[in-house]
């Protein structure tokens, strides 16, 4: 690759010709500020925060989009560049809500932390500022347009990343807002609540919907059981929440600090997550043997449930009708765990600590009930838990490590694990799809072509003389390319995995927040991955049909895997949305008269 070279405070440094001064800079390790730069994307130069001075440029330049050249001399931190940039700061913080005490990023905001290594006491902008909006009338994500700093990272992530777009910039100059259009509540936009838009936010105009409180309330009433249920995917990000490196495991920390918040039973997600491997697999079985409807496609991921009834209702017959596993969990818990303890189901009150903001409007979805009862009562993100335990005054750190309940529903595969990265539910289904097929066991049971970042991944295996061609899609833009190549009849395949989010669970959007800075130089999705695979190669048992609590489970309450009871409890269904619902008050959507504006308005 051609290479130039150039001068970054009298440092020599030569790089790619197609670098950016950012890109040059941090590469000798010069950190130039930045707040609307986010790698791979957000790259407009709108904030003027990465401001720096070129020897023989008329003005300041934004440093992450200006292009490197042979022999450029670079100042990034003279008086100008400093002053410029701490008036910068200044202009957003005028129009700014500078509540910090009270706000959710207290401690945790890049706009917050960028103020304070300015040295910014005081701002001397004050005036009038843009009519905020907040609103919180969907059960995932909460949007305050008083922190909004205009720096378009969520529009492009939702644009760019994944292939949504209801976020945008509305109107123009000082009254410019960010949000679905006409202003709609995030209830009412074709939103999927995947919660990309959070981890993308630099501030607090955006959040998760927390329902901390409603869980410590449950846990203070001496009538109530509560059972708490962990993703894997947390394990792999909630050590971040108390400052350990990215991508750390803290398994048995995770299970000492929810053991001393009070619950009454500590259980992993993982046992539900064979639990569905043993459905969906089954199903999968059926299809293919009895010329069932192919491909089928996962349905654990619930931003990509949403995805698909907004955009792909053709497709709605393809998905598997399993439910997620925290909702087998919770239907399990209800059911066959109160039968075995003599509990009345009503006062199980179940907590699904998730890595996802999408799963809470999941748990709540009117289908999501079995036996009678709703199989999960709140659910908390991984930084929700992170705040509980500070909460409470744990010293996470410290804690030694202790292990999940056993009895009934806690035992666990390296199978179920390894669902939380992208491409780890198709190998865990291949796990016991294969066996299966084979009627043996099998030695060689790591599928490493479904692992790894790559947009869409492809294989064709040979199970019991079959041919399966399955492919493994994250991110709902690479869903859509995946859809369109089976639409066009450009593709076929019998199994498609799909995740909401780019990496799977472990990038999901109630995972803690990394500083866009950090992006630039570690791959948080290959990170937090690893530590999943780690644990399932440590595990006693690696498939899910293995795992003795699921053969149990099947001998002593569900029969075998999709029975009748399996169905009732198990499985759901799922329905065509629109993008755009009729108000059937008002005319149409934005308020307008529907025969004024036309059907296809």
């Amino acid at each position: 690759m051609e290479k130039v070279t150039l001068t970054i405070d009298n440092i020599k440094v030569e790089v790619p010709k197609d670098y950016t001064i950012l890109q040059a800079a941090k590469s000798v390790g010069i950190n130039i500020p930045t707040l609307c730069y986010m790698k791979d994307v957000n790259e407009i130069g709108a904030c003027r925060v990465c401001l720096v001075e070129i020897q023989g440029a008329r003005g300041l330049q934004a440093s992450c989009v200006h292009p490197v050249a042979e022999g450029m001399i670079i100042k990034t931190n003279t008086k100008k560049v400093r002053d410029a940039r701490k008036s910068t700061v200044e202009l957003i913080l005028s129009n700014h809500n500078r509540e910090c005490l009270t706000c959710f990023r207290n401690k945790n905001c890049e706009l917050q932390s960028l103020s304070e290594e300015l040295n910014i006491t005081e701002v001397p902008f004050e005036g009038a500022k843009t009519e905020a909006f907040f609103d919180n009338k969907s059960h995932s994500i909460v949007r305050d347009s008083s922190k909004c700093i205009l720096c378009g990272r969520c529009v492009n992530v939702c644009k760019n990343v994944q292939d949504i777009g209801i976020l945008e910039f509305n109107n123009r100059g000082f009254k410019t807002t960010v949000g679905p259009a006409f202003e709609v509540s995030m209830s009412d936009a074709p939103c999927i609540y995947c919660g990309q838009c959070i981890v993308a936010c630099p501030v607090a105009a955006l959040r998760e919907k927390e329902d901390i409180e409603k869980v410590w309330e449950a846990i203070e009433n001496p009538n109530i059981h509560v059972v708490v249920q962990t993703a894997p995917a947390v394990r792999a990000g909630l050590g971040e929440e108390f400052g350990l490196p990215i991508g750390t495991r803290v398994t048995g920390k995770m299970v000492a600090a929810l053991k001393r918040l009070g619950f009454d039973k500590v259980y992993d997600t993982n046992f539900a997550a064979d639990l569905t491997i043993m459905e969906e697999g089954h199903e999968l079985l059926h299809r293919i043997q009895n010329g069932g409807t192919l491909p089928m496609i996962t349905s654990c991921s619930p931003g990509w449930i949403r995805f698909c009834e907004f955009n792909y209702p053709e497709f709605l017959d393809n998905l598997s009708t399993c439910k997620s596993p925290h909702q087998m969990m919770g239907a399990i818990i209800k059911s066959y765990y109160a039968e075995k303890n003599n509990i009345d189901p009503k006062n199980i009150f179940v907590v699904s600590i998730m890595p996802c903001t999408s799963k809470k409007t999941e748990s709540a979805r009117p289908e999501m009930k079995g036996n009678g009862y709703r199989d999960v009562d709140a659910v908390l993100t991984t930084r929700e838990l992170g705040k509980m335990i500070k909460q409470a005054r744990i010293d996470f750190n410290k804690l030694a490590d202790e292990q999940f309940d056993q009895d009934y529903l806690g035992e666990y595969t390296g199978a179920g694990v390894i669902f939380g990265a992208t491409g780890g539910v198709m190998e865990a289904a291949l796990r016991t799809v294969a066996e299966v097929l084979e009627g043996k066991e099998l030695e060689n049971i790591e599928y490493n072509a479904v692992r790894g970042v790559e947009g869409v991944k492809e294989a064709e295996l040979t199970l019991g003389g079959m041919k399966v061609k399955i492919a493994v899609a994250h991110g709902t833009a690479m869903a859509r390319k995946v859809l369109e190549m089976v639409k066009s009849g450009e593709k076929e395949y019998h199994f498609i995995e799909v995740m909401g989010c780019s990496g799977g669970c472990v990038t999901g959007g109630g995972q803690p927040q990394v500083p866009a800075q950090t992006l630039m130089e570690v791959d948080v999705r290959v990170e937090r991955a690893k530590a999943l695979y780690e644990e399932d190669t440590v595990l006693e048992f690696r498939k899910s049909h293995t795992n003795p609590q699921i053969i149990k489970l099947y001998e002593e309450f569900l029969g075998k895997p999709n029975s009748h009871k399996a169905h009732e409890l198990l499985h759901t269904h799922y329905f065509a949305r629109e993008k755009f619902p009729l108000n059937k008050e008002e005319g149409c959507c934005c308020g307008h008269d529907e025969a004024a504006v036309g059907k296809d308005h």
